[in-house]
């Protein structure tokens, strides 16, 4: 699997989110209206952005099917984009998705070729169930991807035997987001919903919220709403008090 996507390099990473900033200056004030329709997070390839933190685990996933192993465990802190990457690879090669929520029934997921298993560290699903599908789908030949905030080893396992077999996984962990990339995530967040915003709010949102790209999509669509309701552009001083209400309600 080849995604096609470019190879950055450090110059354009660090060049990229200031050409979004004059593309969007030079764009005019057009923006869409706000229906405020649940728009769900956007997990397509176009989407991801690649940068120091995420780029091993971005080649990795991108080398598929020649991985060390048939199973692997991407890790990460939230809101570092490991789901995003994880779901790019379960639509390329039409894996099915188990989310945390939902029981594990090995037999009935056994014949399935590939699989993604979302937060595996934090799931009710019994050491049973998780050894006996690992067993199942290695049989097979089948394809495993577990994502999780680490790796297996701080995960509450209590059976020596799963954690044995997990430890046998290909580990690769994404970083905590840099600067640069929330930076380039602002950006293009603000593109999606059409909004021209000035280079003062990308620097401000930048260097106080919190480097989560989780955090970022929460403050995007909160001061796009703030903005929205009081009739004004986005400007420094509505994203300061965003910023505030949004730490304030954590």
């Amino acid at each position: 699997m080849r995604f096609p996507f470019p190879s950055w390099s450090p110059m354009c990473r660090a060049s990229a989110a200031q050409l979004e900033v004059e593309r969007h200056r030079n764009s005019g004030p057009t923006r869409q209206l706000n229906l405020d329709l649940g728009r769900a997070p956007a997990f397509d390839l176009e989407d991801f952005l690649v940068s120091p933190s995420n780029e091993d685990s971005f080649r990795l996933i991108d080398r598929w099917p020649d991985w060390p192993s048939h199973m692997l465990v991407l890790t990460g802190p939230p809101g570092s984009g490991k789901s995003h990457l994880a779901a790019i690879w379960a639509q390329h090669v039409g894996a099915r998705i188990v989310q945390r929520d939902e029981a594990i029934d090995p037999q009935a997921l056994a014949g399935t070729a590939a699989l993604l298993l979302e937060d595996c560290d934090r799931t009710k699903r019994s050491d049973a169930s998780l050894f006996h599908l690992i067993n199942l789908m290695r049989d097979a030949g089948g394809w495993l991807l577990l994502t999780a905030r680490a790796n297996p080893d701080h995960w509450a396992i209590q059976t020596a035997d799963l954690l044995s077999r997990l430890r046998l996984a290909t580990l690769s962990r994404i970083g905590r987001p840099s600067p640069e990339l929330v930076r380039a995530v602002l950006v293009k967040l603000f593109a999606d919903r059409q909004i021209r915003i000035e280079e003062d709010v990308v620097a401000y949102a930048t260097l106080h919220l919190e480097q989560s790209l989780e955090a970022v999509t929460r403050f995007v669509q909160a001061v796009d709403e703030a903005a929205l309701s009081a009739g004004r552009r986005i400007t420094r001083p509505l994203a300061s008090a965003t910023i505030a209400a949004l730490q304030h309600d954590d």
